[in-house]
């Protein structure tokens, strides 16, 4: 399933999610100018859990750090759709607090999943992860338009609490799958940081207020 928009309007600029696109796309550009140097980057930067003790820092670099344009991508689409209501709703600066904090969170249940593990972890994706889960606390009432393929493509609107426990329901199911591959030197997907950041932004959207837009968008969807 790929979500292509929410049913939720838009009534303010969403600054920090156009702001964490923006950065990541120019920081995965950067990487594409690394040549040869790259993985050494990656393992500098990204999460090692096993080497977690000498390198903190790496629960915040590596959501910024991407494997690939497939990875880049599907994570900007899902933070520009899901992201975007938050901000929305949360404001600027709490929103910021709500995605850095998640995918801080998941990545510290990703090194307590793997805690041997040698293979490099990037990517947004518990960041947004994080995300979801409060969306689906935030606009449970809300539909997302969503682009299927089987044999045939098609759309069609899916309520939103439909797809977001689905969606977890597929990372959870694939962690617990993933915890017989005994491996510490091959790469995969790393399930339950989508399970930590999602469980984790559904926890923290409480400590939040909701805030009046600061003005009218200047735009309208249809």
């Amino acid at each position: 399933m790929i979500p292509l928009r929410s049913s939720e309007r838009i009534h303010s600029a969403t600054p920090v999610v156009i702001g964490l696109i923006g950065l990541n796309f120019l920081v995965f550009f950067y990487q594409l100018s690394l040549g040869y140097t790259l993985p050494y980057f990656v393992s500098t930067w990204g999460i090692v859990p096993d080497m977690i003790a000498s390198h903190p820092y790496s629960v915040l670099t590596s959501m910024f750090l991407h494997g690939g344009w497939l990875h880049l991508l599907s994570n900007m689409l899902f933070l520009w759709v899901f992201g975007r209501n938050i901000e929305d709703r949360l404001g600027s600066r709490n929103f910021l607090i709500l995605y850095i904090a998640g995918g801080v969170a998941a990545a510290l249940i990703h090194v307590f999943a793997n805690p041997y593990s040698r293979v490099p972890t990037i990517g947004a994706s518990g960041a947004i992860a994080g995300v979801m889960g409060a969306y689906l606390i935030k606009f449970w009432k809300t539909d997302i338009d969503t682009l299927f393929w089987l044999i045939f493509v098609w759309r069609m609107s899916v309520p939103a609490p439909y797809f977001l426990i689905y969606w977890f329901v597929v990372q959870f199911f694939s962690g617990l799958g993933s915890i017989s591959e005994v491996d510490y030197t091959g790469g995969g997907i790393a399930w339950f940081a989508h399970v930590g950041g999602f469980l984790a932004g559904m926890a923290l959207i409480h400590l939040f207020k909701d805030v009046r837009p600061a003005f009218r968008a200047w735009y309208e969807e249809d």
